[in-house]
């Protein structure tokens, strides 16, 4: 199988006026930051708030009249639902989608706001993927693969295109991987415009799919990845074939990396990324070394994550620059114990989040006390200032 960029071309022509047209722009808030040129294509201004609609559009539009009439199937847990079912009841044309048991409500409500019929079946994504495809045969629909599939994969290229009109003058783009259709559809494209481009993929640490198919090796899958939007245990085929030998290199990050790479859009962008959305931030972020003084772009693929992760992630990302600490204290079981250390704290511009009391820690006298009191700060030298402020009051102190 062959894609051209005359395909990706047309794929362009074909959905234009029917997805939005991102922006890539310069951050010179982000390039100070990492000593990189960062360009950013903001793919979570698509009205589903990812750049899956592309690749699930472009394939809508060219199905017979027939076709159409038999409706569309799919499996999936988030953007490529929501892409399909979309620009499916945009179309007429009838969606099932199968959504595996445990799906978040909010996904499967937005999902089944398009219009599409919802079945609720399989423990895993690709449990659910063998119950559409079943499905699909039995009622002689058009299964349509979130990756795995040609016109798909060429839809995902299109905002490549874009890319490089915005930014000619990229050096290097970073591309999400999970199951290879976006990196498959932005290397043909990113290398038919300028040969001398680097296209390097970046995968989450417990789904390195790609590059156990590219080294070919066993190596293991799974985990509760924050990164959901490419955790994917096994490359397609068809988009594999086609990126294998255009893309550069690899990186892999940990989950650590994908949440330093949301708090700083959020802090430092203004802008939300999932997951995913944050691969390429977050490898440049974990490698510096690699892309100093480069023209790079990031594909900020979606914006899809949960409110209540969110915050937990910006509060974790508190607790990782020390602007959020957790002083343990152990002192006497006495009055004025806690307003002793709220003094020493508040001499020093602390500002007290919460205190928990604990008088039945065994390894603490029965006339002690260990106390838990989490304090907000201004930076590590700050967080570092109280805590031996603290500690010369005589009691011991441990820092989390």
């Amino acid at each position: 199988m062959t894609v051209t960029f005359q395909d990706i071309e047309a794929a362009a022509e074909r959905i234009k006026g029917h997805v939005v047209r991102t922006p890539c722009t310069f951050s010179q808030r982000l390039s100070a930051s990492t000593r990189t040129k960062v360009w950013i294509k903001s793919e979570n201004q698509q009205y589903t708030s990812a750049f899956k609609e592309r690749g699930a559009l472009n394939k809508l539009l060219q199905l017979s009249d027939d076709e159409r009439s038999r409706g569309v199937f799919a499996a999936s847990a988030g953007n490529h639902a929501q892409g399909l079912a979309y620009h499916a009841q945009r179309l007429g044309i009838p969606a099932t989608i199968v959504m595996p048991v445990g799906t978040p409500f909010v996904k499967v409500q937005k999902t089944q706001s398009f219009g599409a019929n919802i079945v609720i079946e399989g423990a895993t994504y690709d449990e659910s993927s063998a119950i559409a495809q079943k499905q699909c045969t039995e009622k002689g629909g058009v299964y349509v693969h979130p990756f795995n599939d040609r016109d798909v994969l060429i839809g995902q290229g299109t905002l490549v295109i874009e890319m490089l009109e915005d930014a000619p003058e990229l050096d290097v783009i970073l591309v999400p991987i999970g199951g290879g259709g976006l990196i498959a559809g932005a290397a043909i494209a990113a290398k038919a415009i300028k040969p001398w481009i680097k296209v390097i993929g970046v995968e989450a640490a417990m789904f390195p799919s790609f590059t156990a198919r590219r080294r070919n090796m066993p190596i293991p899958m799974g985990g509760a990845t924050i990164a959901e939007g490419i955790a994917v245990r096994e490359v397609g085929d068809i988009s594999f074939n086609l990126a294998n030998p255009l893309v550069d290199d690899v990186l892999i990050i940990d989950e650590a990396d994908f949440e330093r790479g949301i708090a700083a859009y959020a802090n430092i962008e203004k802008t939300i990324a999932e997951g995913a959305g944050a691969a390429g931030l977050a490898a440049v972020m974990r490698f510096p070394e690699k892309f100093e003084g480069l023209n790079v772009g990031l594909i900020l693929c979606g914006g899809n994550i949960d409110l209540r992760l969110l915050a937990s992630v910006l509060q974790r990302e508190l607790v990782r620059e020390k602007r959020l600490v957790t002083y343990r204290i152990l002192g006497d079981d006495r009055p004025g114990m806690l307003s002793l250390m709220a003094d020493v704290i508040s001499s020093k511009g602390g500002n007290i989040v919460d205190v928990a009391h604990n008088r039945l820690v065994l390894d603490v006298p029965a006339k002690g006390a260990e106390f838990d009191i989490m304090v907000e700060t201004q930076d590590a030298r700050h967080a570092f200032e109280i805590s031996e402020a603290l500690r010369s009051t005589g009691y011991a102190l441990r820092m989390d």
